[in-house]
């Protein structure tokens, strides 16, 4: 990591609460400029992570079985070096283990969420050989670009710094620590974080890839979901360190996205969660989450039985995350219930040993259990899918919990 940054850790073991002295000089910003406030060097963390709150409900065991499951079918695929399996093929398991790091990377932070709901630390275990394996891939700027960022297939993408940060805070989450094997993750998380700042394109939210070998940014790249992970990181680093810095660069982020088209963005869904819990949920945060889940709920083909179980699980995610941020900021939830239940019921009948399909060619089917497929006219099991549901289901537990 760069020259001239220092960060200070205090660990404080009381109610998994960690105290972060963040300090620092920003290195001069190349391209492009930037605006926002210096670093804060008295910053500390805003709080304790989140306890996971469960009910005794029969429907919140349903889910940490399911998480659980999810859980085993992640590590008993996972190689001895560390890293996770792509794809698994239900007719013939064939497998694939790295088309996408970011997804992978995504997979990682997942992890850290089945230890936290499970209290397993086997899990936390495999995160950690997760993690150190595609942590490699976090590539210092020198003189090129600020901070560092997530380098897969020739390029660095903000998604997958962001992603980075987001498993590094629910590692934290799971387990009160900032500190791996001697490192300091927070360290990491901070020059990730650096990088998005970089990134920024005035009062446009961000730039989406970088050439990390000339420093390049490619103006015309774009992806669709990418400025909401980026503006979720920056509110994960806000709730690790306390540093306002992060919560007002991500709330210029949040006041562009706020302009533009309704998506059903459960990305933007999760940062909402954290306004709510950490500054403030406005009105019209209210009414753009609002619009968010209403365009999820009438989307009529959500619940087909062809309808792709990845995306089924990121509505889970953003319905249940709207639903906590609502919670924080006093405003009424109910008529979310039926729709988060809905597309929760659905994942988990998808998910092996469920056998909607009738998945029987493949002799050692029952070796994919906790896999959760894609649907009946796409036989494969992949990491999205499965992160997506472990987080959503976790948000959702937490919910049930209030």
């Amino acid at each position: 990591m760069k020259d001239g940054k220092l960060v200070i850790l205090l660990g404080a073991l009381a109610l998994l609460v960690l105290a972060v002295l963040a300090a620092g000089c920003s290195a001069e910003v190349v391209s492009p400029p930037v605006s926002g406030t210096e670093r804060d060097p008295g910053a500390t963390t805003s709080g304790t992570p989140y306890q996971l709150a469960t009910s005794d409900s029969e429907l919140s065991q349903q889910l940490i079985e399911s998480i659980r499951a999810a859980g085993d079918y992640i590590v008993k695929y996972q190689l001895e070096s560390g890293a996770l399996t792509y794809r698994i093929d239900l007719l013939d398991n064939n497998r694939d283990y790295s088309p996408s790091h970011i997804r992978l990377i995504a997979g990682t932070g997942a992890l850290f969420n089945v230890c936290r709901v499970t209290g397993d630390e086997k899990y936390c275990q495999a995160g950690d050989k997760a993690l150190a394996y595609y942590l490699t891939r976090v590539t210092d700027g020198g003189d090129l670009f600020e901070g560092a960022c997530f380098y897969s297939a020739g390029y660095c993408k903000i998604g997958g710094a962001a992603l980075a940060v987001d498993a590094i805070y629910k590692r934290w989450l799971a387990t009160g620590e900032i500190e791996m094997k001697g490192e300091n993750l927070l360290d990491v998380a901070l020059e990730l974080g650096d990088n998005m700042v970089w990134m920024e394109r005035p009062n446009r939210g961000f730039y989406h890839k970088l050439d990390p070998f000339t420093g390049k940014i490619d103006p015309t790249y774009y992806v669709v979901y990418f400025n909401g992970e980026s503006l979720m990181a920056l509110m994960e680093l806000y709730q690790m360190t306390g540093d306002k810095y992060w919560l007002e660069q991500a709330l210029e982020i949040n006041d562009y996205m706020l302009t533009q088209k309704i998506t059903q963005d459960h990305w933007h869904a999760y940062a909402f969660r954290f306004f709510a819990q950490l500054d403030t949920l406005t009105e019209e945060d209210q009414e753009y989450a609002e619009k968010i889940a209403k365009a999820i709920i009438d989307y009529e083909q959500n619940l087909d039985p062809d309808h792709s179980t990845i995306s089924t699980a990121t509505k889970v995610e953003a319905l249940a995350a709207i639903a906590m941020a609502y919670h924080f900021a006093g405003v009424d939830t109910d008529w979310l219930d039926p729709a988060i239940l809905a597309h929760a019921e659905f994942i988990m009948a998808r998910q092996l040993p469920n056998n909607l399909c009738g998945y029987r060619n493949n002799p050692d089917i029952d070796a994919l259990n906790g896999g959760i497929y894609y649907n009946c006219e796409t036989p494969y099991i992949r990491i999205d899918g499965l992160q997506h549901w472990i987080n959503g289901a976790s948000t959702y537990l937490e919910y049930l919990g209030q």
